[in-house]
């Protein structure tokens, strides 16, 4: 599918999408403990719906039973050899980990850039853990046999932080007891606040957090169990980092449906805005945001690195030149996010430098139109639609269907705000 974006003032009230990131770890939490969990508010994007069907095939049963998401499970019981994570990072670094808890054979594959993303984590930590594993060269598809056993472990968490996801899941569900899992060099600090939370939130066994260099699992119980736990799927800052700054390019909106308590790292959107000095109204229930000169700003992407595309397209508006820190954690994504930025902006004409771990966007005066590409990522997708929006002419992005890997309404959200968008193709 393409879309072709027509510059438009976008004018309303949306409601933020379902958090992928806490849907994905909500099925992994609702898997590993015993028991029904009702899930309410659940997302539909492809890596939400790769995190259902890696649970069932896990064996844990889903039904949807009047607006509800209802899981029950007896634990890690696989009803088959194999799980398909589709395209979802996030499912293969945590989900790996907890399919190894089982002690039959588990191929593990993927598909579309999955396949391209490096997982020699596994080959390096599993043997310490008693799994043995099978990789193509540190890539899917992966062989492993467990059962996973907790020990004393010491991992990189520079590559991400969703393999000690993977982990902290896999040693609760095992009831770890006086072991380690120490870290060096962890990025995105804020999702494994977002993972202990969603322990916590299911009853399960949550680590002593040693200022993210070691997470202990002590000798106590777990929490009390519930019988049935029940969770509502909190709105995504990710998605909602696009409309925010569709909002402050070219719009006038009302953003509803996102918890300013969330640990999610991407909230970290607000701070961004308020550096480049949008006009912005930050209220218990709702953001308010609206067009205003918009100025050149200095933010560090390190620990929120999905930020990077929004903070382009808004980056594109702000007079002077905008320095974002954090380059290093764009390698190994959808697709190489910096070299992707940097080529799909330049064909909007907004120059973007590439220097160590910075990237320099010089604000443009006003953007081109032409084609552009998504390279099969869904927030290239979203960043080059959102500066279009504030453009002089129209921007055809080809293969714009990459968003329904985290956002599958977001040109329909777009064009409820009144955005100009003509969708053609399959």
């Amino acid at each position: 599918m393409n879309a072709t974006i027509i510059p438009s003032f976008i004018k309303g009230e949306v409601l933020a999408s379902v958090s992928k990131s806490a849907m994905q770890r909500a099925c992994a939490a609702a898997l590993i403990r015993k028991g029904r969990s009702v899930i309410t508010n659940w997302g539909i994007s492809d890596d939400d719906k790769a995190a259902v069907n890696i649970i069932k095939q896990l064996g844990a049963t889903v039904q949807f039973e009047d607006n509800k998401m209802v899981i029950d499970s007896n634990g890690i019981n696989p009803v088959s050899g194999n799980i398909n994570c589709g395209e979802s990072g996030l499912s293969v670094r945590m989900f790996t980990s907890i399919a190894a808890l089982a002690s039959q054979p588990i191929t593990v594959d993927g598909s579309g850039s999955l396949i391209k993303r490096p997982l020699h984590f596994f080959d390096t930590v599993f043997p310490q853990l008693s799994v043995s594993i099978s990789s193509q060269k540190g890539h899917l598809p992966l062989s492993i046999k467990g059962p996973l056993t907790p020990r004393n472990i010491t991992i990189d968490g520079s590559l991400s932080s969703q393999f000690l996801t993977g982990l902290l899941f896999a040693y609760s569900a095992a009831h770890a007891t006086g072991v380690t899992i120490s870290v060096t060099d962890l990025n995105s600090k804020p999702y494994v606040d977002l993972t202990l939370h969603m322990l916590k939130q299911f009853g399960l066994k949550v680590p002593v957090n040693h200022d993210y260099k070691s997470f202990y699992f002590g000798e106590e119980d777990r929490p009390e169990r519930k019988e049935t736990v029940n969770y509502a799927v909190e709105g995504d800052w990710s998605g909602a980092a696009f409309l925010l700054v569709a909002g402050a390019i070219n719009g006038e909106l009302k953003v509803k449906g996102l918890d300013l308590c969330s640990t999610q790292a991407d909230k970290a959107i607000l701070e961004a805005l308020s550096n480049a000095e949008a006009k912005m109204s930050v209220r218990e229930n709702e953001i308010v945001i609206q067009k205003s000169t918009l100025k050149a700003f200095h933010f560090n992407a390190t620990h929120c690195p999905d930020l990077f595309p929004p903070l382009v397209a808004l980056a594109s508006y702000c007079t002077g030149t905008t320095i974002i820190e954090g380059v290093h954690r764009l390698a190994h994504k959808e697709s190489n996010r910096a070299l992707t930025l940097q080529d799909e902006f330049e064909k909007m004409g907004v120059t973007i430098t590439l220097q160590d771990d910075l990237m320099l966007i010089e604000g443009a005066i006003s953007l081109k139109g032409g084609e552009v590409h998504s390279r099969h990522d869904h927030r290239i997708a979203m960043a080059c639609a959102v500066a279009a929006l504030g453009g002089t002419e129209q921007i055809m992005i080809a293969e714009s269907d990459a968003i329904n890997k985290s956002y599958p309404h977001f040109y329909q959200h777009l064009q409820q705000l009144g955005a100009q968008i003509l969708l053609t193709g399959n």
